[in-house]
C-alpha cells in the first residue's frame, strides 16, 4: 500500500524541502521506492536534483491541463537509487488564475497518483507556502501531513494559518487528516528558539513531535551536492534527528493500519 505524505506550512523558509528530501533519502536508503513530487512554483526540490524549474519541459503543471496524461511520463530518476522526482515548473504560479472558473481541480493529484499505486512505497509532496489549488490538491491526496515549523515567532503565525486550513479541508474529507508538527531549525543557544519551542509545547501538546530538528550546516552542504543529507553526512546531528522522526512517522502509520485492521 502506497503511503502519501504531504510536507506543508503556510510560511516559507521553515524547512519543508529539507524535510521532504531528507526523509525521502532515508527511505530510499532502506530500499523503499520513493517518489518526490514538487508542488511549489519556486521549484526548490526540482532545483535540488539538478533540474531548472524555469525550463523543465514536463512537470506537475501538465497534470492540470491534460486529463489523459500518464503521470509516469513526467517522472524522472534522480542520482539516488530508488528515488524519483516529479518536477515543478514556474508555470505552477499561474494555476490559481487559470483554474479559477473550473470545477473538480482539487483532486487532480489524488487521481493521478492512483496510476502509480503499485510503483512506489512512499510519495512525499513538497507543498507551496500559500493556500491555493496546489496545497488543496496535496492535502486531499495525502494520508498524513507533516508540518515543519521553524522555532521562531513569525513561523508560529504560519502554523496558525495552517491549522485553520486543515480544519477547512477536513470538511471535505471522509476522515480527518492526521498531522504532526515538527520543530525545525532549532538552536538551543538562542532564547528565541527556546521560547518558541515552549509556546509550541503549550499550544499543541498532542500534535507536536516530542523532539526537534536542529540547525545543521550539513543540510546546505548536501543541497549543493544535489544529494540527500543522509548520503552526504549520515552521522550528522540533523540526519540523526530526521532518522528519529522517520521512526516516529512509520510507527504512527503502523498503529493506524493496525487500528484499521481491527
Amino acid at each position: 500500500m502506497m503511503n502519501i505524505w504531504a510536507v506543508a506550512n503556510q510560511k516559507g523558509g521553515v524547512g519543508k524541502t529539507t524535510t521532504a528530501v531528507t526523509l525521502a533519502g532515508l527511505l530510499a536508503g532502506q530500499e523503499y521506492r520513493v517518489l518526490l513530487v514538487d508542488m511549489d512554483p519556486h521549484g526548490s526540490l526540482t532545483t535540488y536534483f539538478g533540474n531548472d524549474p524555469d525550463s523543465v519541459e514536463s512537470s506537475v503543471y501538465d497534470l492540470f491541463h491534460n486529463d489523459d496524461l500518464n503521470i509516469q511520463s513526467l517522472i524522472r530518476k534522480t542520482n539516488i537509487e530508488h528515488l524519483s522526482i516529479l518536477p515543478a515548473s514556474t508555470a505552477l504560479a499561474t494555476l490559481d488564475r487559470q483554474l479559477a472558473t473550473q470545477q473538480g481541480k482539487g483532486l487532480v493529484i489524488k487521481r493521478c497518483l492512483r496510476q502509480v499505486d503499485d510503483d512506489y512505497d512512499y510519495v512525499l509532496l513538497d507543498c507551496p507556502p500559500m493556500l491555493g489549488v496546489l496545497m488543496v490538491n496535496a492535502l486531499a491526496a495525502c494520508d498524513y501531513l507533516i508540518i515543519p515549523v521553524q522555532t521562531e515567532f513569525l513561523a508560529l503565525k504560519g502554523l496558525e494559518r495552517m491549522i485553520h486550513t486543515i480544519a477547512m479541508i477536513n470538511h471535505a474529507r471522509k476522515n480527518p487528516l492526521p498531522y504532526l508538527i515538527v520543530p525545525t531549525l532549532f538552536d538551543r543557544r538562542t532564547r528565541a528558539s527556546l521560547r518558541s519551542l515552549q509556546v509550541l509545547q503549550q499550544q499543541y501538546p498532542r500534535e507536536l513531535w516530542d523532539d526537534i530538528i536542529p540547525v545543521d550546516t550539513q543540510f546546505r552542504e548536501a543541497s549543493q551536492s544535489g544529494v540527500p543529507a543522509s548520503y552526504k553526512a549520515p552521522k550528522s546531528h540533523g540526519v540523526l534527528a530526521y532518522t528519529v522522526l522517520l521512526d516516529t512517522l512509520c510507527g504512527v502509520r503502523a498503529s493506524e493500519l493496525t487500528m484499521a485492521a481491527g
